[in-house]
């Protein structure tokens, strides 16, 4: 449908999806394979889910809204027959949680039959959509990945192969984008130029795979090969792999979502070489380094902040304790689409252990505050059950900008730390002392590897220009923008009265 400016950017369809895509043989089923890895990138998006299968030429498939395990069954997957496949977990923000708008999308051309999926989000979709549509494209979905799939369309039909045409239209599209594009004979993976989002290739037998995570590759039983680089382009087909640098970045402009080591990906995930469980143990031992407190134990917010508490447990001495239990069929609060619904399962997903806290100076890590509206109850949570002193510790930086990238990071007056300084942030949780990590740290997190990040949502520091129209969506809530944190200082993180 045809939409216009001011609905399509009050939808703030910004989104951390997962893509996994299957290009084998008739020896396994790609069906299968895909569900497999979808069910270990559900982390990245628990709305909405679909595959897209290739049986010799003929592209059909099955999506819905809901979890993996939901959406398919063996019924389902059986009849989903095939040499190659693409398949894809969604979430969104309020406004853009409909059927319409789960992927794979399949797109019926001119020139036969594409299917599409996407993690990321484009900063110049609007203008792109406008064009398009001036040209007379009818959108039936109101995400970036359909305007993708129409300039790819567009373009093959002068371009020699469809692996040109994604070439072209790569150069007409800015922002963040790991790609899967399936012809009728190729599987093509694509990651935009500054690589922002994740996505890395793995070999299973004669099978090659595309994933946004490697522990996807391992849920299948695939090797792990490399990562796709940014601005790189890889096809495969039956003449074997084949990779196109033509849109490489000339000098290193990596900017990765630092995000990812914080929060979104899985422990157990390898991104651009970098361990997400050695990043996040890093994160924790920073705090430990920065912010010390003398306490009887730490505990860890599941599930990434975990991995920083053991950091912080190994740094400072302090015993590690479980000390909050997770419910693991409930969905991450910070990825609910309504604020009601984010309240609401945090009270269902997380509970104490009374045993291990009554009585005893607690140091609890959480991955971040965005809206402040998980922090108050778990420290409200942890004293209820006893804690003497709660010591909250946040293994990212206050954030004080939106994304742009494709991460739910909300409007400036929707951020708590725009509004208020970190001594109020730590009055409102209700915790003893709060600190939260240090931005100029943030390089740390890599583990001595000379890359690139983004922290633009801690810095403000965009790697590529944001447009007029993005930029109004995003700052609607008439904030004084002006307006920025003191400058990190430890009194920060004292109690009432050592201040």
């Amino acid at each position: 449908m045809s939409i216009n400016s001011q609905e399509y950017f009050s939808e703030e369809l910004h989104e951390e999806c997962g893509v996994f895509g299957i290009y084998g043989d008739d020896s396994l089923s790609p069906a299968y394979a895909c569900y497999n890895g979808l069910l270990a990138l559900q982390h990245r998006g628990q709305e909405s889910c679909g595959i897209s299968v290739n049986d010799r030429g003929v592209i059909t498939g099955h999506k819905n809204m809901g979890l993996v395990s939901e959406v398919f069954n063996n019924e389902i997957l059986d009849g989903l027959k095939g040499q190659m496949a693409i398949s894809h977990v969604r979430y969104s923000t309020a406004g853009g949680s409909v059927r319409e708008n789960s992927q794979p999308l399949v797109m019926r051309y001119v020139k036969g039959t594409l299917a599409i999926a996407h993690n990321g989000n484009l900063t110049n979709a609007y203008e792109i959509r406008r064009e398009l549509e001036h040209r007379g494209a009818i959108f039936q979905t109101t995400i970036d990945s359909e305007a993708i799939a129409y300039l790819v369309a567009r373009e093959r039909i002068t371009a020699p192969s469809v692996e040109d045409a994604v070439s072209r239209a790569m150069k007409q599209i800015d922002g963040a984008y790991s790609l899967l594009v399936m012809s009728p004979q190729k599987l093509i993976a694509a990651r935009d130029p500054h690589g922002f989002r994740p996505l890395c290739m793995g070999k299973l037998g004669n099978s090659v795979i595309f994933a946004s995570e490697t522990c996807a590759l391992a849920a299948c039983g695939a090797e792990f090969v490399r990562d796709v680089e940014p601005g790189e382009i890889v096809v495969v087909d039956e003449e074997g792999i084949r990779s196109i640098r033509t849109n490489c970045p000339k000098e290193d402009k990596k900017s990765l979502c630092v995000f990812e080591y914080i929060y979104f990906a899985r422990t157990d995930s390898e991104i651009d070489g970098i361990s997400v469980y050695e990043s996040r143990k890093q994160a924790g031992r920073i705090l430990a380094r920065e912010f010390p407190v003398e306490a009887d134990i730490v505990i860890g917010v599941p599930e990434s902040g975990i991995d920083a508490a053991i950091g912080y447990s190994e740094e400072s001495g302090i015993p590690y304790e479980k000390g909050i239990v997770k419910n693991g069929y409930i969905g991450r609060t910070f990825i609910k689409p309504t604020q009601k619904e984010r309240a609401n399962s945090v009270r269902l997903k997380l509970n104490p252990l009374t045993s291990v806290l009554k009585g005893k100076r607690v140091v609890v890590i959480d991955d971040s505050i965005v809206r402040g509206t998980t922090c108050d109850r778990i420290v409200k949570m942890l004293r209820n059950a006893g804690a003497s002193e709660v010591h909250l510790r946040i293994s990212s930086p206050p954030f004080i900008w939106p994304c742009f990238y494709g991460t739910d990071i909300p409007s400036r007056d929707e951020l708590i730390a725009v509004k208020h300084t970190i001594d109020e942030i730590c009055e409102l949780t209700g915790a003893d002392t709060l600190g939260f990590f240090p931005p100029d740290k943030l390089g740390e997190l890599l583990l001595g590897k000379k890359t690139g990040i983004c922290d633009a949502c801690f810095s403000g520091k965009y790697p590529t220009s944001i447009p007029e129209k993005m930029l109004a969506g995003k700052e609607r809530g008439g904030v004084d923008f002006d307006k920025k944190l003191p400058p990190k200082n430890k009194t920060a993180c004292l109690g009432k009265d050592e201040q």
